[in-house]
């Protein structure tokens, strides 16, 4: 086989192997994703040169499915792969006391099948075909716990808002491959002109839902109600990296004006969610605010030009985001929650995992020398060398300068105050879990300088100088702020909204939601009616049928008994002809040549026999003649 399909194959075929097997899923899924990221690596080792690798599978006709390795594939392969090893080590403790291991563990491993699909995909269709997996994918692992009150409405809720958007991608689809008159990747980001222009908006639609940005970042907070592990996978390098990925993979595709408006969208989110995050009272849900932020962090970068920045920050983001998630799980198993009234002072009592918490969040930060200090100093120095640089460089240093106050507002909720905790089952797995990913979140930095070697892309032009002094002072100013002054006094009247989640006029559930509900239970209705008025037909149709059929039977009857009777009749003439007719003439015929035989015997040819019966008739003639006479 192949070794491209490898960082593929291994995890699907735990999938398969848990759902036949139906037993030992931790440690199937497990191999799986270690075998993945091993053969990811030696991947990324053999393409470091520059020369792809390609596998052609049958697909449709003069568009055959590809599967690329090339140095930017390679590092996302990598990337998943890593985050998805650490993720299922952090699961085996967190999941101990669950029910439904085989479900959950097959899903994660389909979940990481499908990611590391999409991020070689070097088609379209491929592609398109591993971004419905990891949306069914995602819709399962955030329902796992269906029976549990409003987790089956997050996970529809998460499904709806993600297929809205997904529209997008599929006409940009259709588009480009109508306009290239193929499906590869590589030869549609040639295209130019409006059709570019229409191909890349509709782009930015499809990584807006994936990517939670504004206004379609609701479905991100609610998708908290899935287990941690689905929350650290889905928020670092799968589900809602598929957007930035998306956009990254496009950026020689993306004309001028779409730039601007990823940007914008980008600048807006990361402000607007960094709010959001600022005033969440669960732990969860404020990581999860924080996911869109970042993102829009990422979208700022891709707008200004310099993909290279907005792919460090994913890939420092990817092992910093999995590592607070997979924390927060931990303390969650401790406390019993993660809302703030029950995390207070959890650090104290935990100290290691609160340990690689904090430095993934001051990574997260900014704060030299951890690994997104370098991603959003690069963030920072694309938008000063932007054409939008006025509008990108202030949303970019509020982002940041917001992300620190919400981590320090995290970090002293969880150091300060007193509190008891309750015995954590798989701590030791949970905790190679963390300091798994808490490492690279930490070090990472160290490999960027490799890393835009292997993948020579451009880097900003602005002078790092002042994205550093901004950048920084932005981290440092957010932590303090953070710290020091409650969120309620520092966001002041903006802070029912942002607590609201950004909701105008009812949010889109309002706007947009009750309306789609109102015109699908309307079409429900319809459905119903139609169906009623069908089975009302299809019900005096069948009464009809059974009339003719008794009808049929009827007549069959009457036909049959007629038959039967003509069967007798002729049956009786049969005997009778052979009985009676036939012996009646047989008798006669019989008589007559008796009377013949007798008559005969009378021709003798005597003459005095002749003579007498001549006399014996005319005698009788005679009598007959005078008994006649008389009779007159």
């Amino acid at each position: 086989m192949n070794e491209v399909a490898l960082p593929v194959v291994f995890p699907l075929l735990a999938a398969v192997a848990i759902l036949v097997l139906r037993r030992m899923a931790p440690a199937l899924a497990l191999g799986g994703a270690t075998l993945s990221l091993a053969v990811s690596l030696r991947l990324m080792e053999k393409v470091a040169d520059g020369q792809a690798q390609t596998l052609l599978l049958p697909g449709l006709p003069d568009m055959p499915l590809r599967l690329t390795a090339e140095p930017l594939t390679a590092l996302l392969t990598v990337m998943v792969a890593t985050v998805g090893t650490f993720v299922l080590i952090h699961s085996v403790g967190y999941m101990k006391r669950e029910s439904g291991l085989p479900r959950f563990y097959a899903m994660m491993s389909l979940f990481l099948a499908a990611m590391q699909a999409l991020v070689m995909a070097g088609d379209w269709i491929l592609l398109l075909a591993a971004w419905e997996l990891i949306g069914l994918c995602s819709y399962l692992l955030i329902g796992f716990w269906f029976q549990r009150p409003g987790v089956a409405d997050a996970a529809s809720r998460a499904f709806l808002y993600t297929r809205s958007a997904d529209l997008g991608l599929y006409i940009a689809v259709f588009i480009l491959i109508g306009s290239a008159g193929t499906s590869e990747i590589a030869a549609t980001l040639n295209i130019d002109g409006s059709v570019a222009v229409a191909a890349g908006l509709l782009l930015l639609l499809a990584a807006m839902g994936k990517s939670a940005q504004v206004p379609l970042q609701d479905w991100l907070m609610r998708a908290m109600a899935g287990p941690t592990p689905v929350s650290a996978l889905l928020h670092s390098a799968t589900l809602v990296a598929a957007g930035a990925i998306l956009l990254i993979r496009v950026t020689p595709l993306l004309a001028p004006e779409v730039l601007l408006a990823i940007g914008l969208v980008g600048g807006i989110t990361t402000v607007g969610t960094g709010l959001v995050a600022l005033t969440e009272r669960d732990l969860k849900r404020l990581l999860a605010a924080s996911t869109a932020s970042q993102y829009g962090l990422m979208l700022i970068a891709i707008g200004a030009g310099v993909p290279l920045a907005a792919l460090l920050h994913l890939v420092a983001h990817a092992a910093i985001k999995s590592a607070l998630f997979l924390a927060a799980g931990d303390f969650q198993h401790a406390r019993g929650g993660t809302g703030f009234d029950r995390l207070e002072s959890v650090g104290r009592i935990r100290p290691w995992t609160f340990a690689g918490f904090a430095l993934a969040a001051l990574a997260l930060a900014g704060i030299p020398p951890l690994s997104g200090f370098f991603s959003k100093d690069a963030i920072i120095a694309a938008a000063l060398s932007a054409p939008g640089a006025a509008w990108l460089v202030p949303l970019a240093l509020a982002g940041t300068l917001l992300t620190g106050a919400y981590l320090a507002r995290a970090l002293r909720l969880l150091w300060r105050g007193a509190g008891g905790t309750r015995p954590v089952a798989g701590a030791g797995w949970m905790g190679m879990g963390v300091w798994g990913l808490a490492i690279p979140a930490t070090a990472l930095g160290l490999a960027f300088g490799p890393i835009e070697a292997l993948l020579a892309l451009p880097a900003p032009e602005a002078e790092g100088t002042w994205a550093v002094l901004l950048g920084l002072l932005a981290a440092v100013g957010g932590l303090a702020l953070g710290w020091l002054v409650p969120a309620r006094r520092l966001l002041g009247p903006v802070h029912p909204w942002a607590q609201s989640g950004l909701t105008v006029a009812g949010g889109l559930t309002t706007v947009v939601g009750r309306p789609v509900m109102a015109v699908s239970r309307g079409c429900e209705g319809l459905e119903d009616r139609l169906y009623a008025a069908a089975l009302h037909v299809g019900r005096r149709g069948l009464t009809i049928a059974r009339g003719f059929e008794r009808l049929e039977q009827g007549l069959y009857g009457a036909v049959l008994g007629a038959g039967r009777a003509n069967l007798a009749i002729a049956h009786l003439v049969r005997v009778g002809d052979e009985r009676r007719i036939d012996g009646l003439i047989f008798a006669l015929v019989a008589s007559v040549r008796a009377w013949g035989g007798r008559a005969r015997a009378l021709q003798s040819g005597l003459i005095h026999h002749s003579l007498a019966i001549s006399a014996v008739v005319t005698a009788v003639i005679l009598v007959m003649l005078i008994l006649a006479s008389l009779s007159f």
